[in-house]
């Protein structure tokens, strides 16, 4: 016979901190001799196109975080998640003891397989220095070098962008110009290649935050270096917007409609703009998700504590 008992305790569990309808608890826990986990944010925000991190984001997701390569003999392994969803941190300062360890793989958690690849060493962002995890607000990240570090997915069809949210954890180092942390690109390098969505965290002198043909800029205040969350959108009534820790800081109507992009570029854009700073979490919606805005950077500040 089922065992109610247990099931009263989750249901007591559920709403005896008063949760009303259409919200979810971030952290369920274990009740009685059941382990019901968590809900991470893409179980609460569903249906990205793809979603990188280094914490779990769904509960359904049984892969790995990243696949590491460590110095000392090139030697790889996959790292994966503890049961409360942190990366596995011991698995990777044991595997990585006394060497430094780069990411070959950053695993795409969505359901739809666009990992994130790099097999050439010199452009593999770093995670371990010297046996250390290399962590930003106590969390671990992937640095990259501003230079040549990159991940890539080519795997996109022919998508055409004319909705679209993209966040990202990051902190930039401030001074590298033209620092790409994020491109969707139809794969021709400029000026052939026409189709591209390009996320600056630092550009130029107008501080841009967005680009894709025509620059969009959210201010010319520097933005600040350290932990960042960026979001950037473009909705349905074609209004796009660029927050910086959940703040509007511009917004414009000037709609583009981008076509046939095929590649997904992390760290870099297609002409070699690369990124300067460390990245924890990248996640892409092809979908307009403004009304829950707030709540999918409710749910990463609560994690990674920026502001």
């Amino acid at each position: 016979m089922p065992d109610f008992g247990i099931m009263r305790g989750f249901n007591e569990k559920l709403f005896g901190d008063k949760l009303y309808a259409g919200q979810l608890p971030t952290q369920l826990g274990k009740i009685g001799s059941e382990n019901f986990g968590f809900f991470g944010l893409l179980d609460i925000y569903p249906n990205a196109a793809a979603a990188y991190s280094l914490r779990l984001l769904r509960v359904l997701y049984l892969g790995n975080a990243i696949r590491v390569r460590r110095s000392s003999d090139n030697a790889e392994q996959d790292i994966g998640f503890v049961s409360n969803g942190d990366l596995d941190t011991t698995a990777l300062t044991t595997f990585c003891s006394g060497t430094n360890g780069f990411v070959t793989t950053w695993y795409d958690q969505s359901g739809n397989g666009k990992n994130a690849t790099q097999s050439t060493a010199a452009n593999q962002p770093q995670i371990v220095s010297s046996g250390s995890i290399l962590n930003v607000n106590s969390k671990p990240s992937l640095k990259f070098d501003g230079i040549t570090d990159s991940l890539l997915n080519s795997t996109f069809t022919n998508i055409n962008v004319n909705q679209f949210f993209i966040n990202q954890v990051l902190s930039h180092n401030g001074s590298t110009l033209n620092s790409a942390s994020f491109t969707l690109s139809d794969g021709l390098s400029q000026p052939a290649g026409l189709s591209f969505l390009t996320v600056y965290p630092y550009r130029l002198s107008n501080y841009s935050l967005f680009y894709d043909g025509v620059s969009v800029s959210f201010g010319t205040n520097p933005i600040a270096s350290g932990q960042l969350n960026l979001t950037l959108e473009q909705t349905l009534s074609t209004n796009r917007s660029g927050y910086i820790n959940s703040t509007l800081r511009g917004a414009n109507t000037a709609n583009l409609s981008i076509a046939d992009l095929n590649n997904l570029y992390i760290g870099t854009n297609d002409v070699g703009q690369n990124f300067d700073g460390n990245m924890q979490e990248t996640i892409l919606y092809l979908s307009d998700q403004s009304s829950n805005r707030s709540g999918i950077e409710s749910n990463i500040n609560t994690y990674y504590g920026i502001y």
